[in-house]
Formats: structure tokens, C-alpha cells, sequence
């Protein structure tokens, strides 16, 4: 049996809430399955700028390098909203990532059949179901790239501009060559199709991604690979999920995308993640939510998602495949069972559960 060290960032707003009930669900998954989980909680965020003044200390950082995962709550809010870029919280995600090297993120949009009706989508557009796994870049981009201010200069009138903001988009064949790869080969797990998400027809960066993809894909000739603008991808993720599987994109556009992947599957509140790096490197697990401060401390939020990202930490970082389909087989019975929290309840027999609540469910219905 295993003994493993997960390293634990509640984070801000409603992270301490939905954390500390995922501890609860994986010490509950040791004491079933033989396994040992120690957890060391460490500060990064809004939470840590109050302590130390800094997003992301040193000992956060060298704590998680040391551990086996980590599991991070979410970070932020409008308490910190005036600090200077480098000084927000939210500086302590792509820190982490880039100090982790945590250059690949899977999130997976599953719609659950309980939760059918939670969609905004029409019922003859989810009755096929919605399973989407969404590959996004994690360490490039213009999330990392060269950005500053600067004088803007002058309109062909001869008018100053005045001050001028940049943000720039850079990606190498290696960025685009490894998450390519994980994706393509992550597709011939599932339904073998993959869509590489751009905007080929402004972007370079994205004109790069698709000569590295297209070099890759005769080593990978049993996976359909199609190319969509991301305009045109995200109408129609509305217009017809169940046909999409795989979806292969940058930093900037897999945010966005995994959001309203969120939103047609019911809820953000279910949607897990994992964040991944080099073989052997511990993963960081986290919700795709963010910190919900107007929720936080009410018992209100949904923790599911973070429920089911100690799930994908299970199945990615530890190799436990059992563990992770007896949390998901949990969170599907619960459902099934009608409790809900407030944010997927749309019908009136619905139980509408707080977070300590429904975290309770789960764990009572680990087998």
C-alpha cells in the first residue's frame, strides 16, 4: 500500500472550504484502499500576500517540489485587485507552474446524465452526452510572454497616443511539439479525434502550431486531426459537443474554452484539472472555478470539482486507477441520489446540500 505526500494550498475565498473536504474524501479513499496521505498546507495567493507580502514564498514553492502532488484550492479576489501585475495573486499560478514546469493541463467537460437538465444547452443538443477533454499549454503563450508599458506615439493625425500596454504571444516548436504529442496520444485512449484550436489565419504562433502539428501527425496517423479557428470552436462547442473529443490548444484559448466547457456541462463547479509536467515531477490538481469571494465562508460552494481533481490526482499521479473510479463512481451515485448544491439544482426534487454537506455524501458513499 502507498504513502504519499500531497502538498496543500487552500488558497482564498471559498479554497479553504472545498480543500479541506477534499482531504477529508482522500483520507476516507486511504482508510478503504490501505493508503497513507500526508498533507502539508502551504500558503501561495492573496492569502500569502497577507502573511508575507509575497504571492508565492520560496518555502511554498520548495515544499511542493518536494511532495508527490499538490492540491490547490483557488486564488484571488477583489481584496487584491489594486496590487501592481507582479504582486497579484494570481502571479502564484504561473509561478507554480512555471517552477513545477507544469506545461500541460488536462480538463476534462463531462456531463454528467444527472445533471442533463443543469445545462443551458437545448435537450436535443446534450442528449448524446458532452465528454470533452481539453489540452491546454500551460508554461507559454502570451500569459508568459514579454509584456510592459510604453509610450504609444502618434495617430497618422499626428494625436499622442498616450501610454501604451503590450501582452506578446510566443510560443517555440517545443511548447507546441509536447502538448501536442501528450494530446495526440491521450486521443488514442478515447474516441481517436482530435482538434487542434488557433487562429491560423492572423496569428504566426498559430500558423506554427499547425506546421509543428502536421510534421507530428503521420506518427500518430490512427487520430483524425482537424483545425478550427477559435472563434469558430467556441460556437461550436454550443452548437454541437457531443462531437467533440479532444481539443489541443494554447494557454490563452484553453482558458477561455474549459470556462464555457464549464458552463454547457452545468456547472464550473464540476469541472476538475491536472496540470502536468516531466515523468516523475508532482502534478498540482485545482478546480477550473476561481475563489468565489461572495461565497466564501457560506457553505455554499460546490466542491465536486475539487472532489474530482483528488480524483485525476489519484489516476495521474499515483497511478491509482481503482481509487479514482471509486471517488467518480461517489460523486455519480450522489448525484443520483438527487443532492445537489445550490448551483446545479434546477429541478424541485432536487436536495440542495451545503458544502460540508455534500462532501459528507460523497464520503459515505465510497465503496
Amino acid at each position: 500500500m502507498g504513502n504519499y505526500r500531497i502538498a496543500v494550498i487552500p488558497g482564498d475565498g471559498i479554497g479553504p472550504e472545498v480543500v479541506n473536504g477534499t482531504c477529508e474524501v482522500l483520507l476516507e479513499i486511504g482508510r478503504k484502499f490501505g493508503h497513507t496521505f500526508r498533507f502539508d498546507e502551504l500558503l501561495a495567493g492573496g492569502s500569502a500576500i497577507d502573511a508575507t507580502g509575497d504571492p508565492l514564498p520560496a518555502a511554498t514553492l520548495a515544499a511542493c517540489k518536494r511532495a508527490d502532488a499538490v492540491l490547490l484550492g483557488a486564488v484571488g479576489g477583489p481584496k487584491w485587485d489594486t496590487l501592481p501585475g507582479k504582486s497579484r495573486p494570481e502571479k502564484a499560478l504561473l509561478g507554480l507552474r512555471e517552477g513545477l514546469g507544469l506545461y500541460a493541463n488536462l480538463r476534462p467537460a463531462v456531463l454528467f446524465p444527472q445533471l442533463a437538465g443543469a445545462s443551458p444547452l437545448k435537450e436535443d443538443l446534450v442528449s448524446s452526452g458532452i465528454d470533452v477533454l481539453i489540452v491546454r499549454e500551460l508554461t507559454g503563450g502570451i500569459y508568459f510572454g514579454d509584456r510592459g508599458r510604453r509610450d504609444g506615439g502618434l495617430t497618422q493625425d499626428g494625436i499622442a497616443k498616450g501610454e501604451e500596454a503590450y501582452d506578446t504571444e510566443a510560443y517555440s516548436v517545443l511548447e507546441i511539439e509536447r502538448i501536442v504529442r501528450l494530446g495526440l496520444s491521450l486521443s488514442r485512449g478515447r474516441d481517436r479525434r482530435a482538434v487542434i484550436v488557433d487562429k491560423a489565419n492572423i496569428l504566426e504562433s498559430s500558423r506554427l502550431w499547425r506546421e509543428v502539428t502536421e510534421r507530428l501527425h503521420p506518427e500518430y496517423e490512427d487520430v483524425q486531426v482537424e483545425y478550427m479557428y477559435v472563434d469558430n470552436a467556441s460556437m461550436q462547442l454550443v452548437r454541437r459537443p457531443s462531437e467533440f473529443d479532444v481539443i489541443i490548444t494554447s494557454n490563452m484559448f484553453g482558458d477561455i474554452l474549459s470556462d464555457e466547457a464549464g458552463m454547457i456541462t452545468g456547472s464550473i463547479g464540476m469541472l476538475p484539472s491536472a496540470s502536468l509536467g516531466a515523468p516523475g515531477q508532482p502534478g498540482m490538481y485545482e478546480p477550473v472555478h476561481g475563489s468565489a469571494p461572495d461565497i466564501a465562508g457560506k457553505n455554499l460552494a460546490n466542491p465536486l470539482a475539487t472532489i474530482l481533481s483528488a480524483a485525476m490526482m489519484l489516476r495521474w499521479s499515483f497511478s491509482l486507477e481503482n481509487e479514482a473510479k471509486a471517488i467518480e463512481n461517489a460523486v455519480s451515485r450522489v448525484l443520483s441520489e438527487g443532492y445537489r448544491t445550490k448551483d446545479i439544482a434546477y429541478e424541485e426534487e432536487n436536495v440542495i446540500l451545503g458544502t460540508k454537506e455534500m462532501t459528507e455524501k460523497v464520503i459515505l458513499s465510497i465503496v
